[in-house]
């Protein structure tokens, strides 16, 4: 057990110097990308940098959260506060959008406006787009599959150095034809990106917010598997809701004729659930199913 929670803790530490990192070089990038993108009158620069801003907010939101779901559970916030890794997933994935459309408004007018560009400035800048979300995207590699929050400040810097590649052939392109249409367009790329990128982490996102069953947890098999239990008559009353964007909560109701199992039966069933389907905190109830005392919340249907 000692050992699960040092890498537990270790594996924090990793993330909270890849978040700082992160948004030290997002930091700087944003500043450098804003002034040759005014320089260079580039709407796929300035687009980029408009993103790469609302990256380090994305990426602060994802390290508080973080930083808030490792706080003990208090006389308030019993379950502790690892619901807000949910939240700062939604809203990133919500800032995302909006800037897409603030980046689609002004390529549009770009493209009825054509304005001259510095092909040779965007490309460079482009080149050190590529490199500073590249790496940071790596620091975000691990734990991507097993936390939405870090997933989400994976998928912006993933994107970021996709979006980064589309601005340097667009530049390269502009150079040897000499066509500015590009430019906007290329904007318009980057947000199609963009919202690509965005939607199953808004998705996932909402669904959790809704208290839905996190995707990687498969309803079907933990019924079968309580059904399947000796001495377990019936079920109801199951639910299963993400308390964070990395932690699981189960609550059910095990009709079980015979009277109550042993202490030793729960934790055997609450270990099974956290090793064979990810569950980490389950609450189990055993009924001897007394007609004369129903459940209230019996049914399926009950909530």
């Amino acid at each position: 057990m000692a050992h699960a929670n040092h890498s537990h803790s270790h594996q924090h530490h990793g993330h909270d110097r890849a978040f700082a990192i992160g948004i030290a070089l997002n930091l700087a990038f944003v500043a450098i990308e804003s002034v040759f993108g005014v320089l260079s009158h580039s709407m796929a620069l300035l687009a980029d940098a408009g993103h790469n801003l609302s990256d380090v907010l994305a990426l602060a939101l994802a390290w508080g959260a973080s930083v808030l779901g490792r706080r003990e559970p208090s006389q308030r916030f019993t379950y502790g506060l690892g619901s807000s890794t949910i939240l700062a997933a939604l809203v990133n994935a919500m800032l995302l959008m909006l800037v897409v459309g603030g980046i689609a408004l002004e390529a549009v007018q770009r493209l009825m406006n054509p304005v001259p560009v510095a092909s040779a400035i965007v490309i460079w800048v482009a080149l050190g787009g590529i490199a500073v979300n590249g790496v940071t995207a790596l620091f975000f590699l691990r734990g991507r599959e097993h936390d939405l929050n870090v997933r989400g400040a994976f998928l912006h810097m993933a994107a970021d150095a996709a979006v980064s590649l589309g601005v340097v052939l667009a530049g390269v392109a502009m150079l040897y034809t000499g066509w500015t249409w590009l430019d906007p367009v290329m904007s318009l790329v980057i947000a199609a990106v963009i919202v690509g990128s965005t939607w199953g982490l808004l998705r996932d996102s909402v669904n959790l917010s809704l208290h839905a069953v996190p995707s990687r947890i498969d309803t079907g098999l933990i019924r079968g598997y309580f059904s399947a239990l000796d001495g377990v008559a019936e079920i109801h009353d199951l639910h299963i809701w993400g308390m964070s964007t990395t932690e699981t909560a189960l609550t059910v109701h095990l009709v079980m004729p015979d009277g109550h199992p042993s202490d030793g039966f729960i934790a055997l069933i609450s270990n099974e659930l956290r090793e064979r389907f990810g569950v980490g905190h389950a609450t189990i109830q055993v009924e001897t199913g007394d007609e004369l005392h129903p459940c209230p919340l019996a049914p399926d249907h009950v909530v």
